[in-house]
């Protein structure tokens, strides 16, 4: 026996039953990004606004990121949590700044992680110039 289900939203496959057994497309799981151990995040805070990067430490609404950019504007993603796990589709109508080294972030009000699709449009995103 041979099924195929599709997501409303997908014109591709998203499973498929081979004898009773489920498959799932590869790409379509959701992976995060870990190097060295550090998990690549979006992190919103009250009052600087989104960033992407690596979360070295964390002290309560307090997150030192590593790797880091403010994401200043974007297109192609509905909200955070659809930037953060499908990434942008219009990377060349964002805005990102450039990445720094380190940064503290005061008044962390959400955590989302960032999979391995989201982080190749994140880099594909080139610097804002002024």
């Amino acid at each position: 026996m041979f099924t195929i289900k599709k997501d409303s939203i997908m014109t591709e496959p998203e499973t498929m039953m081979i004898n009773k057994v489920e498959y799932v497309r590869k790409d379509s799981l959701i992976t995060q990004v870990v190097d060295d151990g550090l998990v690549y995040c979006m992190v919103r805070t009250y009052s600087a606004g989104v960033f992407a990067g690596y979360i070295q430490r964390r002290n309560g609404k307090d997150v030192t990121l590593v790797n880091a950019r403010r994401m200043r504007y974007w297109e192609g993603a509905m909200d955070l949590s659809q930037l953060a796990i499908d990434g942008t589709k219009k990377p060349e109508k964002c805005k990102f700044t450039r990445e720094v080294p380190e940064v503290t972030l005061t008044e962390v009000i959400e955590f989302i992680p960032i999979s391995k699709k989201a982080a190749k449009t994140i880099a594909e995103v080139i610097v804002c110039q002024v």
